[in-house]
């Protein structure tokens, strides 16, 4: 039997709190053939410099940004090619944003959940923001803030959840 000659593009998706890993995940996923990854925060601190103050603009900026990258996405699915957003998928809507993206797109999708706890994840942005290498840093309110406005993924939702504990981060692997 044959490989089919052009195989399923697959929408990576990815939801977990500031620091759970989703980045770092997002890095080793696009490391498979004909994967591209798609940052929002790298977009983000191109296009908006210095015009994220608070967590109001980042909604604001990050919306706009997402109604631009809808189309070349599913291009992108459309042509074969499987994306990673590297987008925090951590609410109903926005993972409603993601339906809208695969709707007749023909591809396969994973929501990756990071499902880890918030003592790591706040240990873990204290340790980016300190390494100053992020282009946005988040206080603990500001990781408060946002953390009240997650919501795991359900399964009524209707996606392919694949579920992550602690994934070791980038400096954790070296």
């Amino acid at each position: 039997m044959h490989a089919p000659s052009n195989p399923v593009a697959t929408l990576h998706l990815l939801c977990g709190k500031i620091g759970a890993g989703k980045s770092t995940l997002a890095r080793h996923l696009c490391m498979a053939p004909g994967h591209v990854l798609i940052s929002e925060d790298t977009w983000l601190a191109s296009l908006f410099p210095g015009e994220i103050v608070e967590v109001a603009d980042y909604v604001r900026l990050a919306a706009r940004l997402r109604d631009t990258l809808a189309p070349h996405v599913r291009a992108l699915l459309a042509g074969g090619m499987s994306v990673v957003l590297d987008v925090p998928f951590n609410t109903v809507q926005t993972r409603a944003w993601a339906r809208s993206i695969l709707a007749d797109s023909g591809a396969d999708h994973a929501l990756h959940y990071l499902d880890v706890p918030d003592a790591l994840c706040i240990a873990r942005l204290h340790a980016r923001n300190a390494a100053g290498a992020h282009p946005f840093a988040a206080s603990d309110a500001e990781f408060a803030d946002i953390t009240r406005h997650f919501v795991a993924p359900a399964a009524e939702e209707g996606f392919n959840v694949v579920r992550h504990g602690q994934l070791p981060t980038s400096d954790e692997i070296a």
